[in-house]
């Protein structure tokens, strides 16, 4: 039996919502170079819980200075942020966040950073930084991997 082609009809149908447009996919040449899943197994990502946050003076560029709890096995630990347009330190205090724990300490604008807090920022990198953490806080503790 032969097979009729169907046409696709990609108007909205009542009480329907209208089918959202495809996302185009990167041109080859946007594409980061891959790693291997070793690569990515040895970057250490824990849940840190942002206990203090107070503005970095002496950063050329706004900055806060973020102490870390990383659980009772890794203590606490600082790092710089500049997250200042996004977030005011009462907002950070408590909240939890994914935080790089093996990169080497470096200093940034006179702090001696120990973490590096991951965020994300919008694809032209023209909004702030938002931070990424866990949205079930009652399920994770500070210092807990991510896998």
């Amino acid at each position: 039996v032969p097979r009729i082609p169907r046409l696709r009809d990609d108007s909205p149908t009542p009480g329907r919502e209208p089918r959202p447009a495809a996302i185009p996919s990167a041109p080859p040449s946007a594409m980061p170079d891959p790693i291997t899943i070793h690569d990515f197994h040895a970057v250490d990502i824990r849940v840190a819980r942002i206990v203090a946050a107070e503005p970095n003076s002496g950063a050329r560029r706004p900055a806060y200075i973020l102490t870390l709890d990383l659980g009772p096995e890794m203590g606490r630990r600082t790092s710089s942020a500049q997250i200042t347009e996004a977030y005011a330190p009462d907002d950070l205090v408590g909240r939890l966040v994914l935080a790089v724990v093996n990169l080497p300490a470096r200093r940034a604008a006179g702090v001696k950073s120990e973490a590096l807090v991951l965020g994300a920022i919008t694809e032209k990198g023209d909004g702030p930084v938002v931070l990424i953490g866990p949205d079930e806080h009652d399920r994770v503790l500070p210092g807990d991997r991510i896998l």
